[in-house]
């Protein structure tokens, strides 16, 4: 949506395919978070070994499911080796670069689409309880510093004067005061209200199934219904945009992982800063008065079962870092769940196809699409109108698997 707000802005008149009604994307159960602090891609060192062990855990933060899917075996055999030293190093000023640009382009929105939607700047602090996650984190933040990101190690007591209404039981904390939150319920249906009052054209429960070109050029798109023509193509449609690379012709890599998030109203406690549990790999953010408990990364085919062990994961996580959340297993009808466009090394697909001249691609962002969104949405303008990206791109090229 924030590809169709640049593009607007810019002069092009906008039509939105989306197969769905807009009222439940992956956007709309995210923790919220905009997150410089997130330099590290899903694909580095330890996770391998680390997600074999979860493998056998129902309830972990991580979890391929196996299966003879060749998509599934091929993007693994990526991952794995992409999940590298040298990639993370590699990777790292390219996603410090487009979450800070996001984070700027977030607070540029805000003034024009005037509207609130929650967005807050107070910075997420990382919680852990072991000796060896302490470690890691003194070991990321010395690189969040030469980053030069806002960073800040905290001992219990001091991280307990953040938030003083909360009990704490932790080792210790790292505040990246960098970082940024929002409420994604009110950004999306916003956003979309925005959009429509602009003049955007977005058209619900309306499903590509062709895609014409001709030579190196897309000339029109097909619904089941209409063509579609234009000057210019954008492929965003996260987990399923491989599916609609494929009609193009174009190998997409890419899974959904699937997450979990629930809320609980009308909290006891007072919470002002999100929290992300690092051994449990679980978000929570204050959104709206209300608190959200989001986490799990589960690798395979889009389907939607809930997996309640999943959700049991995180509920029984939480009260080991904060004694006093009591939480209960929510009810199905109670429980989101949403599918993660994720690439095999961890970096999102942002920029021109290299197959087609007018064909871009924007997908493959996995937890962190709504945080990268503005930024996304004005490289991809930028690319379309021929202009100088606002960073160095490369590191997205949608043609790295091609």
């Amino acid at each position: 949506m924030f590809s169709a707000y640049y593009l607007h802005k810019s002069g092009w008149e906008v039509d939105v395919l989306e197969q769905g009604d807009l009222t439940d994307n992956c956007s709309f159960g995210n923790a919220g978070m905009i997150t410089p602090s997130h330099f590290v891609p899903l694909a580095s060192p330890g996770i391998v070994e680390q997600g074999i062990r979860w493998m056998f855990n129902s309830k972990s933060p991580f979890y391929v499911k196996p299966s003879v899917n060749p998509d599934l075996i091929r993007w693994g055999l990526k991952f794995v080796k992409s999940a590298t030293k040298k990639h993370a190093e590699h990777s790292a000023g390219g996603l410090r670069d487009i979450s800070l640009l996001s984070k700027e382009l977030y607070h540029e929105f805000e003034k024009d689409a005037d509207f609130d939607f929650g967005l807050t700047d107070n910075g997420i602090l990382m919680l852990f309880k072991s000796p060896k996650v302490q470690e890691e984190e003194l070991h990321l933040i010395e690189k969040a510093v030469n980053l030069g990101l806002d960073v800040q190690y905290l001992t219990p007591g001091e991280c307990q004067k953040l938030q003083p209404d909360i009990e704490l039981d932790i080792l210790g904390a790292v505040h990246y005061r960098c970082d940024a939150h929002m409420y994604p319920n009110k950004l999306m249906k916003g956003l979309v209200k925005y959009l429509e009052a602009e003049g955007v054209n977005i058209h619900r429960n309306t499903e590509v199934i062709r895609i014409n070109h001709d030579a190196n050029k897309i000339t029109s798109v097909s619904t089941r219904d209409k063509d579609f023509t234009g000057d210019a193509y954008l492929i965003s449609g996260g987990s399923w945009s491989p599916g609609i690379a494929k009609l193009a012709g174009l190998n997409l890599p890419l899974m959904p992982g699937k997450g979990y998030s629930f809320m609980t109203h009308n909290p006891v406690k007072k919470m002002t800063i999100p929290f992300i549990l690092c051994e449990a790999r679980v978000a929570i953010t204050p959104m709206n008065g209300s608190i959200r408990f989001g986490g799990t990364m589960e690798i395979g085919k889009i389907n939607k079962q809930i997996n309640i062990n999943r959700v049991k994961g995180i509920v029984e996580s939480v009260p080991k870092y904060l004694p006093d959340f009591k939480l209960s297993v929510p009810e199905d009808k109670d429980i989101w769940f949403g599918f993660r466009p994720c690439s095999p090394d961890g970096l999102p697909y942002i920029g021109m196809s290299g197959k087609y001249k007018n064909l871009a691609i924007a997908t493959g962002h996995a937890m962190i699409g709504l945080a990268l969104g503005p930024a996304t949405g004005k490289l991809i303008a930028e690319a379309f109108n021929g202009e100088k990206a606002s960073m160095d791109i490369g590191l997205f090229s949608p043609g790295r698997y091609q």
